[in-house]
């Protein structure tokens, strides 16, 4: 049971805060070693294991990352400002730049995991994009690594009818990427809309996004649809929760 004093939050909680507050006032910037187990057990007069939940929760937070024999570390990567509406607008991808480009700036971003494959759609796919559960879709499934730190898994599905023979079906399909691509086919994105939730990741996702123990991850389903809402595009992405701030920038 966590310790507490006089009706306070738990004292591993009050620990957590210290350390946060800490980080926050550059007291440990990034990549710093914090305090270990022992050192906040003689500051703070606790147990091993209050000590341990303390670093538990910056850990979940995502602030902080252990490393196996040397300690827990404040995380060095600078998390991404994802921009939700104007990455996807038009005089981007259809001006032959990546949706990615306002977001990372001058950082180093690298698609190290590409597989094109036709599958049998999904119940949930199909529903969408208006086909027949099992009919053949085309799976575009990629990894993003910026700065040498994997931030996103993403999961394409297209009716293989629509994009068959086209560039989509390609690993690289050029300038402007996908969108650019559909637009060529006469299937521009004219809407987009995208369902956020959060859980907690599976073994292979946290295992493809390195993720520390206790870090959920962001589901982001983005729907495309072209002229006559027709759904173009299922994107299902699985982004580490640490690595990005979600900006969404709009007119009242």
């Amino acid at each position: 049971m966590a310790t507490t004093s006089g009706g306070r939050q738990p004292k591993y909680r009050r620990i957590a805060d210290v350390l946060r507050d800490a980080i926050r006032a550059g007291e440990f910037g990034p990549g710093a070693r914090l305090p270990g187990e022992n050192d906040l057990m003689a500051a703070h007069g606790v147990a091993r294991m209050t000590a341990r939940q303390a670093l538990g929760v910056l850990q979940s937070e995502g602030l902080a990352e252990s490393r196996k024999g040397a300690g827990v570390f404040v995380r060095a990567f600078r998390p991404l400002r994802r921009r939700g509406i104007q990455r996807l607008s038009g005089e981007v991808w259809g001006a032959g730049r990546s949706v990615w480009s306002d977001d990372v700036e001058d950082r180093v971003l690298v698609v190290d995991q590409v597989t094109v494959t036709e599958e049998s759609a999904p119940e949930r796919v199909a529903r969408v994009l208006g086909i027949g559960a099992g009919d053949a879709v085309c799976v575009r499934r990629r990894r993003f690594v910026l700065d040498g730190k994997a931030v996103l898994l993403a999961t394409s599905f297209l009716a293989a009818d629509l994009v068959a023979g086209s560039a989509v079906v390609r690993d690289d399909t050029g300038p402007g990427g996908l969108y650019a691509r559909l637009g060529e086919l006469g299937f521009a994105p004219v809407h987009f809309r995208e369902e956020i939730r959060s859980r907690m990741p599976s073994e292979d996702e946290a295992g493809r996004l390195s993720l520390p123990a206790g870090t959920p991850v962001v589901l982001v389903c983005r729907t495309a649809f072209a002229a006559g809402d027709r759904a173009v595009e299922v994107n299902e992405m699985v982004l580490d929760s640490a690595a990005y701030v979600l900006e969404y920038d709009f007119d009242a």
